[in-house]
């Protein structure tokens, strides 16, 4: 699925560890780890904070658009 993919090259193009993401986000290392990987399903409430930490949509991180861009 093409969250998982989004999510880790966001991370990688902000030079960001899963550790500092994971504690963006709430959740540990290893959890964050899984997501990445596909290993588990994101809540919602991660992927808006995702999506709100990279000022990206949500839409975006699912692969529904390939606009970064949100509407506020």
């Amino acid at each position: 699925m093409q969250v998982y993919t989004r999510i880790r090259n966001l991370r990688e193009d902000h030079d960001l560890t899963q550790a500092k993401v994971g504690a963006v986000v709430n959740v540990s290392q290893r959890t964050y780890a899984y997501y990445e990987s596909g290993q588990r399903m994101i809540p919602p409430h991660v992927l808006c904070a995702l999506a709100d930490f990279y000022q990206v949509s949500v839409d975006y991180l699912l692969g529904r658009t390939e606009k970064k861009e949100t509407n506020r």
